[in-house]
């Protein structure tokens, strides 16, 4: 299959010239890297051409560099039922940047470019309907930004007072990663670690003493 996924990357790639900057097969499929201004030539050619015929989107989704020139990756998974075969797109786009919605493509894009709105801040230019998706109104950030932190920023609790469910900051008990001294985090940084009931290993070696 590895061969077969080279031909069709070396097909693509000569069939779209510049709109493609290169093709590899990683992962058991091909990955076709695309500049974030020809993604719509790009997805529509794959749907409509006789030796692709992706015509299925299984999903739109992001990754977070956040080290990176280029934050985002928009990656789009598509697979051909006709050929029995998965194409993996990939778009790399600065944090302010936008790509070009593919709605008019792929009517499903519509919810999955939402979902990555949602989750990462990408933003999709022509969307119809830009909007959050799984996170509630007024809902600060976005999750799956590897800087969001992981106790989020409110918590959601229904109030037995007011009848209703309400929002507050989050308030930790104890401190994050505050541990004290027999704490196996830090324990386990000694030369020679002790940790709780170690003492009782020392009192089973300890010879019995004798009894009359």
């Amino acid at each position: 299959m590895t061969d077969v996924y080279r031909e069709l990357g070396d097909y693509i790639a000569a069939a779209l010239g510049d709109a493609v900057l290169r093709t590899e097969v990683a992962l058991g499929e091909l990955m076709v890297h695309v500049p974030a201004a020809r993604i719509e030539r790009v997805l529509g050619f794959l749907r409509d051409d006789g030796n692709c015929q992706f015509k299925m989107l299984v999903d739109v989704c992001g990754v977070d560099y956040p080290d990176r020139a280029q934050r985002f990756d928009v990656v789009y998974n598509l697979l051909s039922l006709t050929k029995n075969q998965r194409c993996r797109v990939k778009v790399a786009i600065g944090e302010d940047d936008a790509v070009p919605s593919v709605v008019e493509i792929y009517p499903a894009a519509g919810w999955f470019e939402r979902e990555a709105y949602d989750m990462y801040g990408i933003f999709f230019d022509g969307n119809p309907d830009l909007r959050r998706i799984l996170t509630d109104y007024g809902f600060e950030g976005h999750p799956f930004r590897k800087d969001f932190p992981l106790t989020g920023y409110v918590e959601v609790r229904y109030d037995e007072t007011q009848k209703r469910v309400i929002y507050e900051p989050v308030k930790l008990v104890q401190e994050f990663r505050s541990f004290d001294f027999l704490s196996p985090w830090e324990g386990m940084l000694q030369p020679r670690p002790v940790l709780p009931g170690d003492e009782k290993a020392g009192e089973a070696a300890a010879p019995a003493g004798k009894t009359n």
